[in-house]
């Protein structure tokens, strides 16, 4: 805001300065009269005289007189100008009127008018884009401290209205997500509670047995054969409450949602083309999108981007950062797109295991990362009805999204 009332201070006053040195250059230049045309004429004829050739007023457009006087001139209020010619005094009147107020205001009108459009131009800025922005530059701030609660107001502003309802979209889903992991978390450690207290009782029965034996309280060959029972049998409740640890871990953690609903397949691949031409090429990474016959998908649009987009950045990371490619293929009713990047470092033997959750392979090196991202792939490909594979060849690796057909 600052800023922005510093630069339109100095613009008027930029535009101040301009108005006041042209009118003073203009208004000086109407009272000079040096390099005037009268001069020109005056000279012109002054030379034929000193030469003793003839001369007519005729032909002059200024000079309108032309008087000798060896003992000067009278006084009067004609404009002339007097030039001593082999000895004579000779006077040239003159008529020229220089009158440009004609310029000055034609000049002050064109400059008003183009000072008056800057400094709408300015107040519209601070109207449309400036004020708005002032009200909502803090906002992301909100969002990483976690404040969550408060909505945006809606706008129809051409300017803003789609970038604040990305970022109410924005609050909403980190709001949904933390929801989710607060309920997640809330029943993690009931699960745990609840465990640990179903645990406790075979483990004390183990341990009341265990202590019996170890004192030899049971004679009866037959009595240790049931109390060994009894010890297989809690071992056996155990280990069923360790599985059922190991199904929930094993679940859909992420939560992860898809919209039903039919897209065409230029809408997804003029997305992709659009986020990744200019991101690559600053890369120096070669990227085409083949041609392709235009089909309607069954599917979510925005998830499946973000499915194309998570293969690419994976290309990016871990290819060897001279090409990558998008292909497409039709197989029964199945739409195939292919991404191929150049330079692949990844191990046959370990390619079966590269949609799985937390999995990172011997390849990644210094690279960051979860090891979700291909596993969020293959989550949301399965829920829209569709799958995923990937493959070597010649030394290129080949992801494949299977979208099913409208």
């Amino acid at each position: 805001m600052k800023s922005f009332l510093k630069l339109t201070i100095a613009v008027i006053a930029v535009l101040a300065l301009i108005f006041t040195g042209a009118n003073l250059i203009l208004h000086f230049d109407n009272k000079g009269d040096a390099g005037r045309p009268y001069r020109v004429e005056a000279e012109r004829i002054a030379a034929k005289i000193e030469r003793g050739e003839d001369y007519s007023l005729g032909d002059c457009r200024y000079i309108n007189n032309i008087e000798i006087q060896e003992n000067g001139f009278q006084s009067d209020d004609n404009d002339y100008l007097v030039k001593e010619i082999n000895g004579m005094l000779y006077r040239f009147d003159y008529s020229y009127k220089t009158d440009n107020s004609a310029a000055v205001t034609s000049f002050n009108i064109c400059f008003g008018v183009t000072a008056a459009f800057v400094l709408l131009l300015l107040l519209f800025l601070y109207i449309k884009i400036i004020r708005p922005f002032e009200k909502i530059c803090y906002y992301p701030t909100e969002l990483a401290k976690g404040n969550l609660t408060a909505p945006l107001k809606e706008s129809r502003d051409k300017y803003f209205g789609k970038f604040l309802w990305g970022l109410d979209l924005l609050r909403e889903r980190l709001e949904s997500q933390k929801s989710a992991e607060l309920a997640l978390q809330k029943q993690n450690k009931t699960m745990v509670l609840s465990l640990s207290h179903d645990i406790k009782t075979p483990l004390g029965v183990i341990e009341l047995y265990a202590k019996a034996l170890e004192k030899g309280l049971y004679k009866d060959e037959q009595k240790k054969l049931e109390v060994a029972r009894s010890i297989n049998g809690k071992c056996e409740e155990i280990r069923s409450y360790v599985d059922g640890i190991v199904k929930a871990s094993s679940g859909d953690f992420l939560n992860l949602e898809v919209k039903d609903g039919e897209f065409y397949l230029s809408a997804l691949a003029e997305n992709i083309k659009e986020f990744y031409n200019d991101k690559l090429s600053l890369l120096k990474i070669g990227f085409m999108v083949d041609s392709f016959s235009d089909c309607l998908l069954s599917g979510d649009l925005e998830r499946s981007i973000e499915v194309l987009q998570n293969i690419i950045e994976n290309a990016v990371k871990y290819g060897d950062g001279k090409e990558i490619t998008i292909t497409f293929s039709r197989e029964d009713d199945c739409q195939l797109v292919h991404i191929r990047n150049s330079g692949c470092t990844l191990s046959e033997n370990e390619l079966p295991h590269i949609f799985e959750s937390f999995w990172r392979g011997s390849n990644t090196g210094s690279n960051s990362g979860s090891g979700l991202g291909l596993y969020i792939c293959r989550t949301l490909m399965l829920k829209m009805n569709g799958d995923i594979f990937a493959e070597i060849q010649d030394n290129d690796m080949v992801v494949t999204a299977v979208f099913a057909v409208a």
